[in-house]
């Protein structure tokens, strides 16, 4: 069984001032109507045979990510910080 980590981290310092430490550039949508966060997801989601993926984060974003997932219908494995 393949399981997707997708690993999202950061001080938010290199795209300041959109982000921020508090909201970091995974969070945000830069290059479509989702964030990158949500096309991460979504791109693990497609691989064949691939449980749900296993988000490691700051815990300081554990619940926005979590929303995010939830907003593009995805339960992911675990957000472990």
């Amino acid at each position: 069984m393949i399981i997707p980590v997708i690993l999202s981290g950061g001080a938010g310092t290199r795209l300041w001032p959109l982000s921020r430490q508090a909201y970091p550039k995974q969070l945000l949508a830069l290059t479509s109507e989702k964030t990158l966060i949500q096309q991460t997801a979504d791109r693990a989601r497609s691989i064949k045979g691939a449980s749900p993926p296993l988000v490691v984060c700051n815990e300081a974003h554990r619940f926005l990510i979590a929303e995010q997932l939830r907003q593009i219908n995805l339960e992911p494995m675990d957000i472990n910080t």
